[in-house]
């Protein structure tokens, strides 16, 4: 029997998965592809392209899976956005940007012999998890798989990555943090003001400085601003939960396969990696 996936080899596979599942958020072709069939700005790409496994569900369920929106973000989109295309179409338009942002970067790699293999073996853990719990996942869960190499690897690691983050949304409703206070946990934890932080930056100054003021009633940041000893422990726990949870999706896999994975994917992630830096 293959011993349990542990959650500090789940961490590492985030790291190599990641910059996969990062390209619609970090590139232009997928929201390029979405706004030439009439959407406006990229936060109606964002949220048509992550929404529309969930097909037409109002912005309240969306606020709910999504998790750390500020409240009334989702309703700025949801459902104005499928008055303009379907998610049939948000989702061939998302697929198709991401996949020419892939090849644009990877260049040779994407027409590797081995891509096809890698694509197989990640789509494999991909698919392999149960849904039961992970509303987001399991939406995804649902859809066709892509037969080109690179729209399943997009594909793949898209899944995971949503996996993981329904996850991650557990393990913050586990330690009590909401929505807004992820933001802000991870800002501080990355050595940010929460009010530098992009996520949360834009907010009403008396609304920010109200889930602060409540974190440091609760003992998570101190009067210098900075988390306390009990704030970084709820992180590190929060961090500990979710790779625990995400290490389900890779049990599926033998030893030699995982560490082919790691071995096809360590190149395409660095490539990646470097492209963002630039």
């Amino acid at each position: 029997m293959t011993p349990p996936i542990s959650g500090a080899t789940a961490r590492r596979m985030f790291g190599l998965v990641e910059p996969i599942g990062l390209i619609p958020y970090v590139r232009d072709e997928p929201a390029e592809a979405l706004m030439a069939l009439g959407l406006r700005n990229y936060w109606d790409t964002y949220f048509a392209g992550r929404a529309a496994p969930l097909g037409r569900a109002p912005a309240e369920v969306v606020h709910a899976i999504f998790y750390n929106f500020a409240p009334g973000e989702a309703t700025r989109h949801i459902p104005r956005v499928w008055d303009i295309i379907t998610p049939d179409a948000a989702l061939a338009a998302r697929q198709q940007g991401c996949v020419l942002a892939l090849r644009r970067i990877l260049g040779d790699l994407a027409d590797a012999p081995g891509l096809a293999r890698t694509a197989d073996l990640l789509t494999k853990a991909a698919m392999s998890p149960p849904t039961v719990g992970r509303a987001l996942y399991a939406g995804l869960r649902a859809l066709a798989l892509p037969e080109e190499p690179v729209a399943r690897l997009w594909h793949a690691a898209n899944l995971l990555r949503e996996h993981r983050g329904d996850g991650h949304v557990v393990a913050l409703v586990a330690n009590g943090i909401g929505g807004t206070e992820a933001h802000v946990l991870h800002a501080l934890a990355d050595g940010r003001p929460a009010e530098k932080f992009g996520r949360v930056s834009h907010l009403p100054e008396a609304r920010l400085t109200a889930v602060i003021d409540g974190m440091r009633t609760r003992g998570l940041i101190g009067a210098d601003g900075w988390l306390t000893a009990d704030g970084w422990a709820t992180k590190e726990r929060i961090e500990a939960l979710t790779d625990d949870l995400a290490a389900l999706a890779y049990e599926i896999l033998t030893p030699s396969e995982l560490e082919q994975l790691i071995t096809d994917l360590e190149p395409l992630a660095a490539a990646l990696n470097a492209a963002y830096a630039a």
